[in-house]
C-alpha cells in the first residue's frame, strides 16, 4: 500500500467521468500540483472506475480524507499498482507538439513506450499530445503508451474525445 494514498469510489461508469471527477476535485481542494490523481478499473460484481489521489513527495494534508468524502467512499491506499494517470507533476506543460526529450523533461513520465516497436522512440521524436496526455504506472514509473503518426511523429494511444462503443445501438 502506497502511504498516504487516497481512494475515492464514487460509482463512476468510465474514465471520461473519472478524468472530470479529478479535474473538480483538484480544482474544488486546490490538490498540490504535485499530487498524481489516477483511474483505477474496478473488476468486481459492480464493475466501476475509482480515482486515487497520492503525493509525489509531501503526505496529503489530514483533512483531505474528510474532504473527500463529499465526492464518494473514501479508502486508504491504493486499489492497483496500474493507475492511468490524470494528475501528475508536469501534466499543465503537456500541451502542443513537443519531443519526447521534453515530455520527460517537463513532467513526471518516466519514459515513452511506442506500441508496435521494441525500442524506444529517439529523445528528438515529435510527440502531438492532442492536450491530453495519459500514462499508466508500470513497475512503479510513468509510461507514456504511443502510436505513429503522420510525419514520423507520436500520438499518445488515449485520445481525447472517444467515440463511445455501440454508441449508436
Amino acid at each position: 500500500m502506497t502511504p498516504h494514498a487516497l481512494t475515492v469510489d464514487a460509482g463512476i461508469g468510465d474514465l471520461l467521468d473519472a478524468d472530470r471527477l479529478l479535474h473538480r476535485m483538484a480544482a474544488g481542494l486546490g490538490l498540490p500540483e504535485d499530487v498524481f490523481g489516477c483511474t483505477h478499473l474496478v473488476r468486481d460484481d459492480r464493475p466501476r472506475v475509482v480515482v486515487s489521489l497520492s503525493p509525489s513527495s509531501r503526505p496529503l494534508p489530514e483533512t483531505l480524507r474528510e474532504r473527500l468524502a463529499e465526492y464518494g467512499a473514501v479508502s486508504p491506499g491504493l486499489p492497483d499498482e496500474v493507475g492511468r494517470a490524470v494528475l501528475y507533476p508536469g501534466v499543465s506543460a503537456l500541451t502542443g507538439t513537443l519531443t519526447v526529450a521534453e515530455l520527460l523533461a517537463r513532467s513526471a513520465i518516466a519514459r515513452v513506450r511506442v506500441l508496435g516497436t521494441p525500442e524506444p522512440p529517439g529523445p528528438d521524436t515529435r510527440v502531438v499530445t492532442r492536450d491530453h496526455v495519459r500514462p499508466q504506472w508500470q513497475r512503479d514509473e510513468l509510461v507514456l503508451a504511443a502510436t505513429p503518426a503522420r510525419g514520423g511523429a507520436l500520438v499518445p494511444f488515449e485520445v481525447p474525445d472517444p467515440t463511445p462503443c455501440c454508441a449508436d445501438h
